[in-house]
C-alpha cells in the first residue's frame, strides 16, 4: 500500500511497480495547451529520443478500419516522416498525437504549403463519413505537454465518456470493467473517490491525469495492489474548494475515470517492428495491416537513431481477437524486411495471485519539491 500525501498545491501522476518497490513523479503543471497554430520545435526529445525539428499534429474523429493506414499514406505522399506518434482508440473514437519532420531538403521552400495541403487532406479522411457529425478534426498544433495527458485530455473535449450508448466494436473482458465510487468524508471536508480494477502500468498516472485536468486538486492518496487487482483511494476537492455536491458532478466524474483507465485496455496480440527509418514506413505496414483485415486499437511509434520502433495492438476488423493464421501470414509479409516480435497483450494473460498486499507508506511532499527544482 502507498499513502501520498499533497498540500494541494500540484497535481501529481505516478506510475507504481510493486514488484521493483520503484516510484516515478510527473509534474502535471496547471497550464492548459493551445493548439491550432503551426510550431516546429527544434532538437526536443520526443518519447525515447531526440527527433530533431519537428511539427505536432492532433487528430481526433470516429474510428474506422483502415484509418491509421488512410492517415499514414498521406504524411508518406507529402514526404512527411512520422518521428514518434501515439494512437489510442476507444468508443469507436479514435485520437493521434503525431511528430513529423521533414527530410526532403528540396523541398523545404514549399514545406508550409504542404503542410496545408497535409491537413487538409487528414481533415477530409476524418470526416470521410457522411453521417459523422461528431467534430472530427486534424489540427498542427502549438504547446508542449506529455503525449499520454494530451491524449486523455483530447478525448474528454471529444466526450468518448458518454459513449456508453454507441455499440462497441470491441467488448472489453469482463475483469477489465472498473468500480469507481464517490463518497463524502465530512469530517475532513474531502470527496473519496475510491477505484477497484484490474492492475496495470500506469493506472495511478491515468486516473490522476483525469482528476487534475478536471480541476480536481487531490489531497492525500491511498493505493494498494493484491495480485491482479488494484485498489485506489483518492481525496479531492475541487480548485475552489469544494466537495462534490450534485449527483450529475459525481456521475460525470466516474465515467470519466472509467474512460481513462479503459483506454489503454488492449486485449489481443501487440506486435512489434524495428526497421531501418524511413519516409513512407507506418505507410506501409499499416497497408500491410488493413490487406489482412486487421484494426490498429492502439499504437506507438518511437525513432532511436536511424532505427525505428513501431507497436500495434491489433484485433480482426469485426473486434474479435486474431487467429493464428493471419499472425503467421504477417510474418510472411512483414517479416522479410523487418524484425517482427508478436506478443500476447500482458493486460489479458493471468497473473498469479499473491499472499498479500505490497505495503510502503511515505510523505512525498519533500520529493517532489526536490524533484520540480
Amino acid at each position: 500500500m502507498v499513502n501520498l500525501v499533497n498540500g494541494g498545491k500540484f497535481g501529481l501522476g505516478a506510475s507504481f511497480s510493486s514488484s521493483k518497490q520503484d516510484l516515478t513523479f510527473l509534474a502535471l503543471g496547471p497550464e492548459g495547451y493551445t493548439s491550432g497554430i503551426l510550431k516546429t520545435r527544434p532538437g526536443r526529445k520526443v518519447g525515447e529520443s531526440s527527433v530533431g525539428d519537428y511539427t505536432t499534429i492532433e487528430l481526433i474523429g470516429r474510428d474506422r478500419p483502415g484509418l491509421l493506414s488512410e492517415i499514414s499514406a498521406v504524411l508518406a505522399n507529402l514526404h512527411f516522416n512520422v518521428a514518434a506518434a501515439e494512437v489510442w482508440t476507444h468508443n469507436r473514437r479514435i485520437a493521434c498525437v503525431l511528430y513529423i519532420n521533414d527530410n526532403c531538403s528540396s523541398l523545404d521552400e514549399d514545406e508550409e504549403s504542404r503542410l496545408c495541403v497535409m491537413e487538409e487532406q487528414l481533415n477530409n479522411i476524418l470526416r470521410g463519413r457522411e453521417d459523422d457529425e461528431s467534430g472530427a478534426h486534424a489540427t498542427l498544433s502549438v504547446g508542449s505537454t506529455h503525449v499520454d495527458r494530451r491524449l486523455h485530455q483530447m478525448f474528454v473535449a471529444d466526450r468518448d465518456y458518454e459513449g456508453g450508448c454507441l455499440e462497441m466494436e470491441i467488448e472489453y473482458p469482463p475483469n477489465s470493467k472498473p468500480d469507481v465510487r464517490i463518497e463524502s468524508c465530512v469530517e475532513k471536508g474531502y470527496s473519496v473517490v475510491s477505484v477497484s480494477c484490474k492492475d496495470r502500468p500506469k493506472l495511478m498516472f491515468d486516473i490522476v491525469c483525469t482528476l487534475t485536468d478536471m480541476q480536481y486538486a487531490v489531497f492525500h492518496a491511498t493505493i494498494s495492489s493484491a495480485g491482479p487487482s488494484a485498489s485506489q483511494e483518492y481525496f479531492i476537492r475541487h480548485m475552489d474548494g469544494c466537495t462534490l455536491e450534485s449527483e450529475a458532478e459525481k456521475e460525470r466524474v466516474v465515467k470519466c475515470i472509467e474512460a481513462a483507465i479503459r483506454r489503454r485496455i488492449s486485449d489481443g496480440f501487440s506486435l512489434e517492428l524495428c526497421a531501418k527509418d524511413r519516409v513512407g514506413l507506418l505507410s506501409e505496414v499499416t497497408r500491410v495491416l488493413r490487406e489482412n483485415g486487421l484494426s490498429v486499437t492502439r499504437a506507438g511509434v518511437t525513432t532511436i537513431g536511424e532505427k525505428a520502433k513501431n507497436v500495434f495492438y491489433i484485433r480482426d476488423a469485426s473486434g474479435k481477437p486474431v487467429e493464428m493464421k493471419t499472425i503467421e501470414r504477417l510474418r510472411e509479409e512483414i517479416g522479410q524486411t523487418m524484425m517482427l516480435n508478436v506478443k500476447k497483450d500482458p493486460t489479458s494473460a493471468k497473473v498469479p495471485e499473491t499472499g498479500g498486499l505490497a505495503k510502503t507508506s511515505f510523505f512525498f511532499g519533500g520529493l517532489l519539491e526536490k524533484f520540480l527544482t
